[in-house]
């Protein structure tokens, strides 16, 4: 597991794109039998990914977090963008196909992942922020989800959200995360951009062609930076940051966020003209 320190905007004020890349870009998280992990000092999420092939792969990290167990003061939310394969979880398996999520709570020991074929495995997407509550593990497939459907292809951000863990779907104590995929022809997410003080936030980009590439937008909105990204890369959003991004062609995105609060109208919009 990498750490990632956190940084002010008057820090990256003069960062080159290697240390901007260097502070705030995940480019490999996916690699088949092994887990990748970043903790970010940012609300002090992990974030990540876990391949399995050949053998179930588990999560153990005690002294890093100064706990016994992953999930002592923690809960976890996944979603699998990879090929079949189960989660078990204190002994019960339970099958987790393309698109398909979990939320797991509180102080839930034993979590194992496994692929149902080593050569087209599971990728368990995973984030893990700090819980002060228990609360019910609830598997979310994206066939029981009803998706928000906005933007408009004139403007190309047409797009529909998936919103796993998420109030409207199950409880948490501070962990949001969801599922965005655009339409054919659309190319912006979230624009106009905004930031939200109170919750940083990660987007992890794919399935991207390998010549795509997504934009990522970062920065104050009167001193914007970018990134480029290409698939299966994760980006790390400060609450201070806007966030918004635009491909070479149609993409999806998982974001998660934590902090304060776990609700959607304290959105701090950014008007167009005010970016720079």
């Amino acid at each position: 597991m990498q750490t990632r320190y956190g940084s002010s905007p008057k820090m990256i004020e003069h960062f080159s794109t290697t240390q901007l890349r260097e502070e705030f870009l995940v480019e490999k998280l996916f690699v088949p039998g092994e887990i990748v992990l970043t903790y970010t000092h940012n609300d002090r999420m992990i974030f990540g990914g876990v391949t399995p092939t050949t053998g179930e792969l588990e999560i153990k990290l005690s002294k890093e977090l100064g706990v016994t167990y992953f999930l002592e003061r923690r809960e976890l939310g996944v979603i699998n963008i990879g090929g079949p394969g189960s989660i078990i979880i204190n002994g019960e398996e339970e099958s987790m196909k393309k698109q398909d999520g979990y939320y797991i709570g509180k102080e839930t020991k034993d979590i194992r992942f496994k692929s149902d074929d080593a050569s087209n495995p599971a990728k368990f997407y995973c984030v893990s922020v700090p819980a002060h509550k228990i609360y019910p593990n609830v598997k979310i497939s994206i066939d029981n989800i009803t998706p928000m459907r906005t933007g408009e292809s004139k403007t190309l951000n047409k797009r529909e959200i998936f919103q796993y863990i998420h109030p409207n779907v199950c409880e948490s104590c501070q962990l949001q995360m969801g599922y965005t995929i655009l339409a054919e022809g659309s190319s912006w997410n979230t624009m106009p951009c905004h930031t939200h003080e109170r919750r940083m936030e990660t987007y992890l980009y794919f399935d991207m062609d390998p010549d795509t590439k997504v934009f990522h937008m970062m920065g104050i909105p009167e001193e914007t930076k970018h990134l480029v990204m290409g698939n299966e890369q994760a980006v790390i959003s400060p609450s201070w940051s806007i966030h918004t991004g635009v491909g070479t062609a149609d993409y999806t995105f998982i974001w998660a966020m934590c902090g304060e609060n776990i609700t959607y109208d304290d959105m701090d919009m950014i008007d167009m003209n005010d970016l720079k």
